[in-house]
């Protein structure tokens, strides 16, 4: 069976005044998703002309580990219950690499 790597691009913009709560409430999940068994890397950048603005860069080795990453008990608690209401906005992209 073949396996397609999917990669998740997501940018954050964190409402004034959060983001200090929103980068300690990140570090665990960083942790946490990273030691998934169908995570591949899991990344945090922040914009350099705006520090609200946060990129999350992820990886997964196929579509299901992607939804078990999102129903993940830590992932529901700590992100959709915690980070999502500090947030202005939350733009997220499932993609996969085109290959030539």
């Amino acid at each position: 069976m073949i396996t397609i790597p999917v990669y998740t691009f997501a940018k954050w913009q964190v409402k004034e005044g959060q983001l200090d709560t929103v980068l300690g409430l990140l570090a665990e999940v960083g942790q946490k998703s990273a030691a998934e068994k169908g995570n591949l890397f899991y990344k945090v950048h922040q914009s350099n002309t705006d520090a609200n603005t946060l990129v999350l860069f992820e990886g997964y080795v196929d579509e299901e580990a992607v939804q078990e990453h999102r129903n993940a008990p830590y992932f529901q608690n700590i992100v959709v219950g915690q980070i999502v209401p500090l947030l202005e906005s939350r733009e997220v992209i499932l993609a996969s690499e085109v290959l030539f």
